[in-house]
């Protein structure tokens, strides 16, 4: 067993499992609890304070035995526990109170300790007689409240660790699974809030969340040694407003699917709760996004080197956390299959009854998802990027739409166009990095979601939403990707975050401008703002620029438009852009515009008209025409949507419910990358030997069909030429003005690549077989299998 396995969000090598193992049967004498602080040490489990987290790791090494991964010692002695010791302390709350928050008097929050003897107990009786649950103990750190008046004590407050998974909660953050196992505890939820129900008094809980939220941070600080970002709560919605937590400023960010914090069947036996959030920290999802450094191992003899990927599906899912290591290696199967045949249905890729039905398992698992499919290839693209020292790396953000109005059966659609009751399906946003080349380097950062039919007819309340409740804040979350990507790759590469018209947000720009470190910023402007200290707008004021230079671009094909080459005219100013005037409060914003402007267009030809907002300085015309190239590789992210739907035919998967097919799209999605990464290779850099796309059997079986009658060259050849192989096997022609092939062809052309390197691979087998045998039957004459 080489995998590593995740218990309570702590990742056990299966180095650290053979160490436990070794120590329980040579070191008799070692209790539970000697145990657990010997692991602390090898995983260097800490809190904030250098204190090893010993309750944590005894609950991971009971789960870890309950698997049968290892053995504890036998236990020392049993804790029985009695009843509730508050059952006969009598409650110290005012028999009836109402008016005004005013009225009330002095109010203040009351940190109970459990050493606090009568405060613990008073806590303890509030909660079990006014919560509608009762009184539990709480799970983890906790910190505890009363509220007290001069009356007496009128209700109580509880926080504690936050819980393991949450999906709404991680899509806002927008953290990796790694960054989420590493600053979970940065995350507080709100557990317990009561107010005696004989306590009438208006406005009084939303009072009291604000005083707990000033004060929270400070004390977590001095009882655990670090400050919480954000805060959660869940509010069951059938029994509650949640007025109080609107009120203070809370933000609702989804529901909770049933499960408790113990519902390890799955059973989803609990009531459906609204998700609330209040950030702590202006910057808590850019922190909370930050990526930790490589956990710390003591040496040990066991520990074996982690074995290198064979081909690129181990290169780009090899790093994937899942629970059972059969998935590991089922995934690498369902990869190969889908690249290997991208335009294929299921069962025509996997080829066989079994493999079939293994890969909808796989997908139907509920301990896989997207977003742990895809993290393998987020690290990848990083190490990518870092290997080959790319100094400038564009993530580009775009948003498409899967049609699946015809697929009746498929669950959890909604509407992807501007009518309610128009075409179903889902949307996809993705952040693809890019080189200035315009090689496709890797996913960033993917967002799937359905549009709630109910939020159509609202158009007139969008400006008094925050921009996390809106459509838009998909722009801010990808940038936070895109940050985390900057974070790993440090000073050694500069990430810039490129999109259309529609990332022109506000809140965008000063996202990317709070922090000199994050990400820089290209977008392409839709509004016209108006210009601080000056009577224009930005258009006008662009307008009245000097021409700094011409530039010559080619403008692709699209749907409605032949190919062209354009000349444009370049202005670039530094501009301070005034708040929008619903926002004032968000302050001007200080950027540079870059305009540019198509000379003599064709007749009845939309004139090509940019206006780029960039946070990078522009103070030349080589700068400026540098900006212009940058905008221009945002046409390689819709040529990538191209290729997820026309050669790996997405909208043609039927698997009928959503998260089921989130997860065969997560192999799409990787899958048509590499067909946009082999393209742009062959492209960019065609003199590179065709390795860097190719396995070596793959390119050896493609010049064996090709060139039946010459020899296998000693050296693999460029990534160029196999490509254009390729290519030719999916119909291209490679005529002068067929221009390079396309993502089609060779798309095509892979499948039929890989029944050519299986019969070649067969030949070889074969051939080895003469030989043992001394047989003297030979292979067609010109054919070079050795």
């Amino acid at each position: 067993m080489d995998a590593s396995v995740v218990v309570c969000g702590r990742v056990f090598p299966h180095e650290v499992l053979q160490r436990i193992n070794a120590a329980v049967s040579g070191q008799p004498q070692w209790s539970r609890a000697e145990l657990a602080r010997r692991v602390c040490d090898w995983l260097d489990w800490r809190t904030e304070g250098d204190k090893r987290k010993q309750m944590s790791c005894r609950v991971a090494l009971g789960r870890l035995a309950e698997r049968g991964l290892i053995n504890l010692p036998a236990p020392r002695r049993t804790v029985r526990f009695g009843g509730s010791s508050f059952a006969r302390i009598r409650l110290n709350v005012p028999s009836r109170l109402e008016g005004t928050v005013k009225e009330l008097g002095k109010l203040k929050l009351v940190l109970v300790r459990a050493k606090d003897g009568e405060l613990d107990l008073q806590w303890k009786k509030l909660v079990a007689t006014h919560h509608y649950l009762g009184y539990r103990p709480l799970c983890g750190a906790q910190l505890r409240y009363l509220i007290v008046c001069e009356h007496g004590y009128v209700g109580a407050l509880g926080f504690s660790a936050a819980a393991l998974y949450l999906k709404a909660r991680d899509r806002w953050i927008g953290w990796s699974h790694a960054a989420r196992q590493a600053h979970l505890r940065y995350v507080v939820a709100n557990s317990r809030f009561v107010i005696a129900r004989q306590v009438k008094v208006t406005n009084l809980a939303s009072k009291v969340l604000g005083m707990a939220q000033k004060r929270l941070a400070k004390d977590w600080h001095e009882a655990y040694g670090y400050r919480p970002l954000l805060l959660e709560t869940y509010v069951e919605a059938k029994r509650f407003a949640a007025t109080s937590y609107r009120a203070a400023n809370w933000i609702a960010v989804g529901r909770t699917c049933g499960r408790g914090r113990q519902d390890r069947a799955h059973r989803t036996c609990q009531p459906i709760k609204d998700i609330y959030l209040y950030p702590l920290d202006p910057d808590c999802q850019q922190k909370l996004c930050e990526e930790p450094g490589p956990a710390r191992l003591s040496p040990t003899p066991c520990t074996k080197p982690r074995k290198p990927p064979r081909d690129w599906a181990e290169q780009e899912f090899g790093k994937v956390r899942l629970r059972d290591g059969r998935h590991r290696h089922r995934l690498f199967s369902v990869a190969r299959d889908f690249y290997a045949q991208p335009a294929a249905n299921i069962p025509q890729a996997c080829q066989s009854r079994a493999k079939t039905k293994a890969a909808y398992r796989l997908f139907k698992h509920k301990a896989v998802s997207m977003e742990a499919l895809l993290s393998s290839h987020y690290h990848a693209t990083m190490e990518r990027i870092a290997r080959e020292q790319i100094k400038v790396v564009l993530a580009v953000q775009d948003t498409t739409s899967f049609n699946y109005d015809t697929h009746a059966e498929m669950e959890g659609l909604g509407p992807i166009n501007k009518r309610v009751d128009g075409a179903q399906g889902l949307l996809l946003h993705d952040t693809m990095a890019y080189t200035t080349e315009g090689t496709a380097m890797g996913l960033v950062d993917i967002q799937v979601w359905a549009r709630d039919p109910k939020q159509f007819g609202k158009r007139v309340t969008r400006y008094q939403r925050p921009i996390e409740q809106k459509e838009s804040f998909k722009w801010l979350k990808s940038f936070r990707a895109a940050a985390r990507l900057q974070r790993q790759l440090g000073g050694a590469s500069t990430v810039v975050s490129v999109g259309d018209r529609e990332a022109d947000v506000y809140e965008l720009f000063l996202l990317a401008k709070r922090d000199p470190a994050n990400p820089k910023l290209l977008v392409r402007a839709e509004s016209d703002r108006r210009v601080k200290d000056q009577s224009a707008c930005l258009w006008e004021y662009m307008e009245s620029q000097a021409v700094a230079g011409e530039r010559v671009v080619h403008i692709p094909r699209k749907k409605g438009r032949a190919p062209r080459h354009a000349v444009l005219q370049i202005r670039f100013a530094p501009v301070e852009l005034r708040p929008p005037k619903r926002k004032p409060t968000l302050g001007a914003l200080r950027v540079w515009a870059v305009y540019v402007t198509e000379v003599h267009p064709p007749s009845q030809k939309e004139a090509v008209e940019w206006m780029l907002l960039t946070t990078v300085e522009v103070n030349d015309l080589e700068q400026a025409l540098e900006k212009v190239d940058w905008y221009k590789r945002r046409w390689g992210i819709e040529e990538y949507h191209r290729t997820i739907k026309s050669v790996c035919r997405i909208e043609n998967r039927q698997l009928g419910d959503r998260t089921v097919w989130q997860n065969c799209l997560a192999i799409d999605l990787v899958v048509a990358w590499r067909i946009e990464h082999i393209k742009k290779l062959s492209r960019t850099t065609p003199q590179a030997p065709c390795t860097v796309a190719f396995e070596e059997h793959e390119w050896q079986a493609l010049l064996a069909f090709k060139r039946p009658d010459q020899p296998l060259p000693s050296t693999a050849p460029s990534v160029h030429e196999i490509t254009r192989f390729t290519a030719e096997l999916g119909g291209f022609l490679g005529r002068n003005s067929d221009g390079e092939p396309g993502s089609i062809t060779i798309g095509r052309g892979l499948q039929r690549l890989h029944d050519i390197a299986i019969g070649f691979l067969i030949g070889k087998q074969l051939h080895s077989l003469q030989h043992l045998t001394a047989s003297k039957r030979p292979f067609p004459s010109g054919g070079d299998y050795g």
